[in-house]
């Protein structure tokens, strides 16, 4: 018997496959939606690339439905994303759609999964970024789709969001995460100012249970220090 059911979109990245790994560990069943598979997954949602935003949100609801049986998710847990940098000198409108095919697509088409599918007092959590609550001229398109996510989030945790009853829908505001990619690609970083990848499935693991809830429609900053990460509530 599982202990409960998950969907991780964006299961194959980084953060997804930790997400991944920590429910599978507790014996949860866990669905991986994203454009590779992840096999420590049960069950393996493979969006059309070449899909429109509205196609792929109809393969996605369709693919889950038929794989829930009638089952609600305890969570929907949407870790999809990318960064891309470029100002306006520099193909912007390339990549702002990027930025908005990878976050705000898979935000959107996460809260219609959370909407059909997540049970009542059930958790919505979305990937947000703290540099987009300012001016990020040295990646706009990124900024942009960031601050999109933000106002989902909000809207989200309103009054007739359309998400069921008691649900929390929040978004996590990374500063750096502690990935092997940053890594290679920062080797000289401070990485005890980087966020964990297991802190991050923990405190979702918690969110779910009830434990330390922000108010639904939150803005959560994850802030690091000294390898010590702390919550700032937006």
């Amino acid at each position: 018997m599982a202990s409960g059911r998950i969907v991780v979109y964006g299961g194959r990245g980084a953060l997804g496959a930790a997400c991944v790994n920590h429910f599978k560990s507790a014996n949860w069943w866990v669905a991986n939606v994203d454009l590779n598979p992840n096999e420590n997954a049960d069950v393996n949602i493979t969006v059309p690339k070449d899909g429109s935003w509205v196609q792929q949100e109809e393969y996605v609801v369709n693919e889950l439905g038929n794989a829930l049986q009638g089952q609600k998710v305890n969570a929907v847990i949407c870790v999809a994303g990318g960064w891309a940098g470029g100002n306006a000198a520099k193909e912007l409108s390339k990549q702002a759609d990027l930025m908005w095919r990878q976050s705000v697509w898979s935000s959107s088409i996460a809260a219609t999964l959370a909407a059909k599918y997540l049970t009542s007092g059930g958790l919505l959590a979305l990937t947000g970024a703290k540099a987009a609550l300012e001016g990020t001229p040295g990646m706009i398109g990124y900024g942009m789709a960031k601050a999109a996510v933000h106002q989902l989030t909000k809207s989200l945790g309103a009054k007739d969001s359309g998400l069921p009853e008691n649900s929390l829908a929040v978004a996590i505001m990374p500063i750096t995460l502690d990935t092997e990619m940053n890594r290679k690609w920062m080797p000289k970083a401070d990485f005890s100012s980087w966020t964990p990848l297991t802190f991050v499935a923990e405190l979702f693991d918690k969110w779910i249970k009830g434990d330390e809830r922000p108010a639904s429609g939150s803005l959560v900053a994850l802030v690091t220090k000294d390898n010590v990460t702390n919550l700032i509530v937006q």
